[in-house]
C-alpha cells in the first residue's frame, strides 16, 4: 500500500484511502480481483451482471471474508431483477452500488435510505445532469477511450463538461492508467479515475495468462470500435471473431446469436422472455435485428469465452486504448502503490507559481 495519500471527495465519500477506481467488468471483476483492489486502498467493484442472483450473494460475502475495506457492487440498471439485486446489496451491507445505465429514481432512493453510495456511470452530460437530478452521490463518467461498449467523445472533452454541469463529485474513465492521469484528471476537477483495462492486466486478475498475452501484445491500432457484436459501439481487441461477425450475414449472426444465448441462459438462470427483454432494452432507440438483440442480452458469453476460458478465437475481448501501452502485470496493490507514487512525483514536479 502506498504511503501518498490524496484525499478528495470520493475518498471522503466512500471511505478507501485513494482515489482509484477498479470498474466492475464482467467475468474479470470477481471477489479475488475485487478484494485485492480493497486491500490495496481503492475501491474494488464487483460485477454483477453475469452472475445469477445467488451467486451474487455469494460472491459479496467472499469479499467480505477477504478484506474489511469498503467495496462496491455493479448492477445493470436495466436488468429484469435489478430490485432483487438491490436487495441483496442491501441486505449484505455493501458500501457502494454502481450502475452500468442510469438508475430509476425509485431505485437511486431506496439505496440512499439504506445509506448505500449510488454512483451511476454516464457517457454523456445530459445523463449526469439527470442522475444527479435524480440524488445520486456521485458520478463515473467515461469518454470513448475507455473499453466495453463507448461513446465518441474524448474524455478530455467529456469529462470538464461534467465537471461543469453537476455539483456531485465525478470519477474519470476512459484512457487512465498511471499516475499522470490521475493528476490530469485531478486538474479537470475530478474527485479520482476509474480504470478497467490496467486491472485486468493484474497478477490478481483471474483472467486465463494467454488472453493477458493477447492484450499485452496489442498495440493501440489493435483496439477497435465495432457495432457488430450486439448492435453497440463497443471497443474492444479486435480479433478473429470480430472479423467474422462484422463479415458475417444476418442469418449466420441469428444462428450465432441463439446458440450463445442458450448457453447464458443456463449459466446467469435467466429464462428467455427475461432475456429478450433485457435486450430489448438496450436498444435505446437503435433500429437492431433479432441476433442483435439476443447478442445484446448474452454478450457476457462472448466475454466468458475468452476471459473464463481462455479462447481468443471464440470470444471478444473489451478493452481501453490503453492496452496498447501497458507492458506488465503487477499486483493490485502494486499498481495502487505505483499509481500513487506516480502522481506524487507528477505533482511535485509541476511549476509553482511566482510571487507576483
Amino acid at each position: 500500500m502506498s504511503d501518498t495519500v490524496l484525499a478528495t471527495p470520493l475518498t471522503a465519500l466512500t471511505g478507501v484511502r485513494h482515489p482509484i477506481v477498479q470498474t466492475g467488468m464482467g467475468w474479470v471483476a470477481g471477489p479475488r480481483l475485487v478484494s485485492a483492489t480493497a486491500n490495496a486502498g481503492a475501491l474494488g467493484i464487483l460485477a454483477s451482471a453475469t452472475m445469477s442472483p445467488e451467486r451474487l450473494r455469494d460472491a459479496v460475502r467472499e469479499v467480505g471474508s477477504r478484506t474489511d475495506a469498503p467495496f462496491g457492487v455493479n448492477l445493470r440498471a436495466d436488468a429484469g431483477d435489478a430490485a432483487e439485486r438491490v436487495r441483496i446489496i442491501i441486505e449484505e451491507g455493501v458500501r457502494v452500488a454502481s450502475f452500468a445505465l442510469a438508475p430509476s429514481r425509485e431505485l437511486i432512493a431506496r439505496l440512499k435510505d439504506a445509506g448505500v453510495v449510488v454512483i451511476p456511470s454516464v457517457g454523456a452530460r445530459r445523463h449526469a445532469e439527470k442522475v444527479a437530478a435524480w440524488g445520486a452521490d456521485a458520478v463515473l463518467v467515461q469518454g470513448g477511450e475507455g473499453g466495453g461498449h463507448t461513446g465518441s467523445v474524448a474524455t478530455t472533452v467529456l469529462l470538464p463538461q461534467v465537471v461543469d454541469a453537476v455539483d456531485i463529485p465525478v470519477i474519470a474513465a476512459g484512457g487512465f492508467h498511471d499516475g499522470r492521469g490521475l493528476v490530469a484528471a485531478l486538474s479537470y476537477g475530478a474527485a479520482g479515475v476509474a480504470m478497467g483495462t490496467r486491472f485486468l492486466l493484474t497478477s490478481d486478475s483471474t483472467v486465463p495468462d494467454a488472453v493477458k498475452a493477447r492484450y499485452l501484445a496489442a498495440a493501440v491500432t489493435d483496439v477497435t470500435v465495432t457495432t457488430a457484436v450486439d448492435g453497440l459501439p463497443h471497443r474492444m481487441l479486435r480479433t478473429e471473431l470480430v472479423d467474422a461477425l462484422e463479415r458475417s450475414g444476418r442469418a449466420a449472426a441469428l444462428l450465432r446469436a441463439v446458440r450463445h444465448a442458450a448457453a447464458f441462459r443456463r449459466e446467469a438462470g435467466t429464462g428467455w422472455v427475461r432475456m429478450v427483454r433485457d435486450g430489448l432494452a438496450m436498444k435505446h432507440g437503435r433500429d437492431l435485428s433479432w441476433s442483435q438483440v439476443l447478442l445484446a442480452a448474452n454478450t457476457p458469453m462472448l466475454l466468458r469465452a475468452s476471459m473464463v476460458e481462455g479462447r481468443t478465437d471464440l470470444g471478444v475481448m473489451a478493452s481501453g486504448q490503453v492496452a496498447g501501452l501497458i507492458e506488465d502485470l503487477p499486483s493490485c496493490a502494486e499498481l495502487v502503490g505505483r499509481v500513487m507514487a506516480e502522481a506524487a512525483a507528477v505533482l511535485g514536479a509541476l511549476p509553482r507559481t511566482a510571487p507576483s
